[in-house]
Parts: C-alpha cells; sequence; structure tokens
C-alpha cells in the first residue's frame, strides 16, 4: 500500500506558557498590513494532516467541521482529534485567534475544515489522503460555505493516480491545493507537491535565506517562512518547527487573504487560476534560481507608510543693515539680506561680510523673527 507520511521536520522547543506575540513569519509575509482590507472572514481552509487539538484557545471556535479517514479511534469518522502535535502547529499558523494570547495565525478570521488523514504515527495511506482531498472537495458548510484552499503539510515518493485525479477535480473545482515541497534537500521530489496542478512551497529562514533542508526541484512555486516557526501544539501549549510544512499553511492562509481581499473589490467569485496568479504575483524574488524558491518568497503587504511629522518650526533670523548708517538707502527702511534658521548662519554672513560693511560705513543687526 503506497504511503505518504510527515517530512523530517524539526521540533526545535515546545513552550508552556503563551508568548501573546505575532510570529516571526506571520510578521515577515506581510499579514499583519493585509489585516485591514482582509483577514479571512467567510473563508474556509481544509486542513489534511494528524487532526486538530479542538480545545486549544488560540483554535477554539475556528473550526467549521471534520472527519476522520484513519484507523485511530477505532476508524471512528467523528474522531478527528490530533494525537500527534503536527496538524495543530499547521491549523495555528493558518488561524490562531488574535484574542491577545498566545499566538496570531495568517489568517485569524477564517474557518477550518480538518480532515484527519495521517496517524499518530505521522503517516497514512494515499487512499486516506485522496478520500480527504475528495471530501474537502465536496464539503458544503450550514451556510454554503466551502474550502476555498486545500492545505497538504505531507509527501510521499510515489506518484499515485488516484490521489492526482482527486486534485485535479479539486482545482476543476475552484480550490487551490498548496502543498509541502519536503525536508530532504536540493533535487529531491515528493507527492504531492511535485504535481503541477498544485502550489509547491519550499521554505525559508528569517534571513531569508532558503533552509538547507527544502527540496528544490522545477515545480517549486514559491517559498514562505518555515525555519523555526512558532504555533500551537497539543494540550493548550505552543511549540517551534521546522520544515516545509511550516512554509505551506503560511501560503494557504495568504491565499485566502487575497481571494477575501479580491472578491470583496470585485463582487466576484475568483477561478482557481486568478487565485494562484494573484498569490505568484504577491512574492519577492529572493535572487535564487526559480528550481529553489519558484516566484519568490511570499509577500503579501508592505507596512503602511510613515509620514514624517512636522517638528517644531525653527526660529528665523533676519540680517539687516541699520538704515542710518546708509543714508542713501533713503527712507529709514531696513533693507534685508536674507533669511537664515540658525543664528549660527546669520553671524557666520556678517563675519563674512564684515570687511565690505565696514568700509561701507554700515551697521548690521541680526534679529529672531519667531517661528
Amino acid at each position: 500500500m503506497s504511503e505518504v507520511k510527515l517530512a523530517n521536520h524539526i521540533v526545535e522547543r515546545v513552550l508552556d506558557v503563551p508568548t501573546g506575540e505575532i510570529p516571526w513569519g506571520v510578521e515577515r509575509i506581510g499579514a499583519p498590513y493585509e489585516w485591514p482590507k482582509a483577514r479571512g472572514n467567510g473563508m474556509v481552509v481544509a486542513i489534511l494532516d494528524t487532526g486538530c487539538d479542538l480545545d486549544h484557545p488560540d483554535l477554539k471556535g475556528q473550526i467549521i467541521d471534520g472527519r476522520n479517514f484513519t484507523t485511530d479511534y477505532g476508524g471512528n469518522p467523528a474522531n478527528y482529534r490530533d494525537n500527534h502535535y503536527h496538524g495543530t502547529h499547521v491549523a495555528g499558523t493558518v488561524a490562531a485567534l488574535a484574542n491577545g494570547t498566545g499566538v496570531i495565525g495568517v489568517a485569524p478570521a477564517v474557518k477550518l475544515l480538518i480532515g484527519k488523514v495521517l496517524s499518530g504515527q505521522g503517516s497514512g495511506s494515499n487512499a486516506w489522503v485522496t478520500a480527504g482531498i475528495r471530501w474537502a472537495t465536496s464539503w458544503r458548510g450550514p451556510n454554503g460555505e466551502r474550502a476555498r484552499v486545500i492545505s497538504m503539510s505531507l509527501g510521499g515518493p510515489v506518484d499515485d493516480p488516484d490521489m492526482h485525479r482527486a486534485i485535479k477535480d479539486a482545482v476543476a473545482a475552484g480550490i487551490l491545493v498548496v502543498c509541502a515541497a519536503g525536508n530532504d534537500g536540493p533535487g529531491h521530489v515528493e507527492y504531492p507537491g511535485a504535481y503541477p496542478e498544485v502550489v509547491e512551497v519550499g521554505a525559508t529562514d528569517d534571513q531569508d535565506r532558503i533552509a538547507n533542508f527544502s527540496n528544490t526541484n522545477p515545480e517549486i512555486d514559491l517559498v514562505a517562512p518555515g525555519v523555526k516557526i512558532l504555533s500551537t501544539y497539543p494540550g493548550g501549549k505552543y511549540a517551534i518547527l521546522s520544515g516545509t510544512s511550516m512554509a505551506t499553511p503560511h501560503t494557504s492562509a495568504a491565499a485566502v487573504l487575497i481571494t477575501q481581499e479580491e472578491e470583496t473589490a470585485y463582487k466576484r467569485t475568483l477561478t482557481e487560476a486568478e487565485i494562484f496568479a494573484l498569490l505568484i504575483k504577491r512574492t519577492k524574488d529572493l535572487g535564487y534560481p526559480k528550481t529553489d524558491q519558484g516566484s519568490g518568497r511570499l509577500h503579501l503587504a508592505d507596512p503602511p507608510r510613515q509620514e514624517p511629522q512636522p517638528g517644531p518650526r525653527p526660529r528665523v533670523y533676519s540680517v539687516y543693515i541699520r538704515p542710518e548708517t546708509r543714508p542713501n538707502i533713503g527712507n529709514g527702511y531696513a533693507v534685508q539680506l536674507g533669511f537664515y534658521r540658525e543664528r549660527d548662519n546669520a553671524l557666520r554672513l556678517t563675519q563674512d561680510l564684515k570687511e565690505d560693511l565696514e568700509k561701507a560705513g554700515a551697521l548690521v543687526n541680526i534679529i529672531g523673527g519667531g517661528n
């Protein structure tokens, strides 16, 4: 039986205490600067992974529905809780609430559709994944909601025709499918990431360098933060993980923010091809080959431009020739030689002209003109 699994990601650290911060990856892609336009309201992302911690304080209320496709929990389809940790971490990067504690996801108002397609050991059959893709494609919510993005941070070495067909059908239904490139390094290929119909995502670090573990191949579409990513962890905890698995949810969530923004502006539903084109447009070239970075690192928006604030107006000094020392000037009016913002400049002018002024019998006054 063909199998997919979690890539060889790294668990850097598990934290018990909420951090109350925007993770560096969320900040780096410019998500906070996109939030005034879109936060994921009305959008649904389907995460096919190890399940999710349904009681995590940063995810409570974010999950709209779910299903278990594995043999875990006796194969009970209604139990899609995360008995690993990977799916919970991915979910937090997509949708952790802006609740003043813990962490914040890229799209903090989006809803999550959780498909448990991997077991507590972090692996699963291609058949489980295929069933999850088909379920997410046909799923409809209580108010007609549907998944706009399917996010899969998993992969395997086998090109599975049934899984590929399910992905093609999802794309034909208008769903953007986002997949991790894998963590075996340069030149390696994993499926479903390598299928041309999906968005294949590589990983970068906080210096915008391609992660040394990130797979490179001609199907890479873009890269996103994937090194030392802080997100949610089962049991109400938080963890720092590294892998292309962590880059994928940044991209999946960014896609729904772009979709919400554009559909609000144009008042129509975007096609999958349009969403893909807009996503690729929101990237920053890092100077790597296309096989390493695709179109570049995900970049949603820049910080708002800060207009310089006016400071206190400087005092203005005027240099005058005293008319009584130059009778030929006439009518007792002073002759202004110039305005100067600094008294030193006015004095310097006086010094420079001192010799000529003395020869002319003129006296010079420097007057502070106020603000």
